[in-house]
């Protein structure tokens, strides 16, 4: 059987326009996993600083001479508030920067005060602030799975907009790649406070 032109180019038509409407449905779904993984990487970042509170006002009552990390503390929460990035402000690198640098500033702080605790025992045998410190340490934790998660998603979508046919429909609708979070902030941020009950 002799397919004649009209049939060969129909055949390529369907094909290559299935290719290009799977391509766009795909970036789809890999910049919604990216905005859900970013969405769980803010909520858990969130939980940490719903904690601060609670913390410096228990540290608060042991502690007469720490004013200054207590201060150093609530501004670093402050700041952290204040920056908010949302989903499609993810291809902004200074953004992402701006917002990895208050997310360590409030870790550094957050170590400082683990650290001046540690020359309270009453405080440290407070049951409320062993009580933080354990949700403190499991929010670390969740925040660092978080962070992996956004990351292994990011690598994903961008590698997924610069492969063949994704980037055509990618450069067509302008597409960005997402900001990752970098290596060397990547390294300041995410020692967690170290928590000792001794």
């Amino acid at each position: 059987m002799k397919f004649k032109p009209f049939y060969v180019i129909l055949i390529l038509i369907v094909v290559g326009a299935f290719m290009l409407f799977n391509s766009y449905n795909s970036i789809q779904s890999h910049d919604e996993k990216v905005a859900a993984s970013w969405s769980e990487v803010l909520n858990q970042y969130q939980r940490r600083a719903d904690l601060v509170p609670n913390l410096v006002n228990t540290v608060k009552g042991y502690t007469q001479h720490e004013k200054e990390v207590l201060l150093q503390v609530t501004q670093a929460r402050a700041k952290v508030g204040s920056i908010q990035v949302n989903v499609d402000q993810l291809t902004d690198p200074e953004v992402i920067a701006k917002f990895q640098q208050a997310q360590q500033q409030l870790s550094s702080s957050l170590s400082r005060l683990i650290a001046v605790s540690e020359s309270y025992p009453d405080l440290k045998a407070n049951p409320l602030y062993q009580d933080l410190m354990a949700q403190l340490e499991g929010t670390e934790n969740r925040i660092s799975v978080a962070r992996g998660r956004y990351i292994e998603s990011i690598q994903d979508y961008n590698t997924y907009i610069r492969r063949l046919p994704a980037k055509l429909i990618a450069d067509y609708l302008d597409v960005k790649p997402k900001a990752q979070f970098a290596v060397e902030n990547e390294k300041q941020i995410s020692t967690p406070p170290v928590v000792s009950f001794e």
